[in-house]
């Protein structure tokens, strides 16, 4: 067995890496309705020339503390786009590898461009390597982190926030760092999704990430009654032994080119797609006729607006006072559809016409978009009671006409 000690550790990993004795282990991220391969993540094994396997445990948290990391983060990367760039000369089918680094990089000058370099140097499409950094490094180097997320998101690249929920989370930190992948810790997993709080923090997370516009992994995937219920989430990608451990190169490159043989059927939607996802398609379809929601609370006076990109103007506020947004809404209308429009909604009357069983009200008006056209726009008010207050509450769904 190899000795590893701080005072040899150094003179250890050089000769390994120059020796190619780190090899590149790749466990597969998995689509978490097809079960299609969809990823995977590169994963550093140390394999002697006598055929010792070390795991990462017994040196990779020594070259953290030591700050030896990022001389193997960099050839990890390396070997993982020698492999890219092979198979795609070869016309092979590839996907997307995320490749683990440390937080020293973000210490470290034009780490971005340094990237570009090696990425490039192989020929390698930006799009197929994702930069993974744990939670843990994001929140211990806050100051910056966010500058250098950004600058690999602008070099092309998408960065994953790893070990998601492993005990350092800051939801207000995640939402300032611009990554595009949150991949949720396994021990978040740990009683089997049996453990009503343990469900209720998990959809909690699924939540906010899906709300963010971030793709979510699951890590440490080992059940059944896992994948269940990670898809009532609208978890997308499956990480774990359930599906596939880590692998060499060789049974990697196999797998990806048996996948569409080896791919597992596909359940039926209406057991996969359970309530939270279910909920998402409907929203989905609804927003392709009603670009614009606003759900507002008439007793209180105030909104909350979801509003697409296609929609026919993009200066509308989010949330606030239910009579503002009124008002700033007839200031986008033709002059002689404004009074029409806050007539209409006006909230007062809107809550008398309740009280007299009024359950909605309509009307069409020509409304000012972004390139400077008046186009006719359907919007209608749903008045619904809230169950547990005396609130009424207005859905409203406005669309283009013409």
């Amino acid at each position: 067995m190899v000795d590893i000690t701080k005072e040899n550790i150094k003179s250890l990993i050089d000769k390994a890496m120059e020796n190619k004795e780190i090899k590149v282990y790749y466990q597969p991220k998995y689509d978490a309705i097809t079960s299609k391969i969809s990823g995977a993540e590169a994963l550093a094994r140390w394999v002697t020339k006598e055929g010792e396997v070390i795991p990462p445990y017994r040196f990779i948290p020594l070259l953290e503390e030591l700050n030896l990391i990022t001389e193997l983060d960099w050839y990890m990367m390396k070997e993982v786009c020698a492999f890219l760039s092979e198979e795609l000369q070869k016309g092979r089918n590839v996907v997307t590898v995320s490749v683990n680094v440390s937080r020293l990089h973000t210490q470290e000058e034009d780490y971005a461009k340094k990237l570009c370099d090696v990425v490039d140097g192989f020929g390698v499409p930006h799009s197929l390597v994702e930069i993974e950094i744990t939670e843990s490094a994001l929140a211990a180097d806050e100051n910056n982190v966010i500058a250098f997320v950004k600058s690999i998101n602008e070099a092309g690249f998408a960065v994953s926030i790893d070990d998601f929920g492993s005990g350092l989370s800051s939801l207000n930190f995640v939402k300032d760092v611009p990554a595009k992948v949150i991949k949720i810790d396994k021990s978040l997993l740990s009683s089997n999704c049996e453990n009503e709080k343990e469900r209720i923090v998990l959809e909690s997370i699924f939540s906010f990430a899906h709300r963010l516009n971030m793709t979510t992994v699951a890590e440490g995937v080992e059940t059944v009654e896992q994948l269940g219920f990670l898809r009532t989430c609208g978890c997308e990608l499956i990480q774990g032994f359930l599906f596939a451990k880590p692998m060499p190169e060789e049974q990697f490159k196999m797998m990806i080119e048996t996948a569409d043989e080896n791919e597992a059927p596909t359940e039926d939607i209406l057991i996969t797609q359970a309530p939270a996802t279910a909920t998402q398609l409907l929203l989905d379809v609804i927003f392709k006729r009603y670009p614009l929601i606003i759900m507002s609370n008439l007793s209180r006076n105030s909104f909350y607006m979801m509003a697409y990109e296609n929609f026919s103007t993009t200066s509308c506020p989010s949330t606030g006072v239910y009579t503002e947004l009124i008002v700033h809404g007839a200031s986008t209308m033709h002059p002689d559809d404004q009074k029409l429009f806050t007539d209409t909604f006006d909230i007062n009357d809107q809550l008398k016409a309740y009280a007299e069983g009024q359950r909605e009200r309509m009307v069409v008006t020509r409304q000012l978009g972004d390139d400077g056209i008046y186009r006719r726009v359907q919007t209608t008010n749903y008045y619904v009671k809230n169950p547990s207050s005396d609130d009424v509450l207005a859905i409203t769904l406005s669309r283009a006409v013409d």
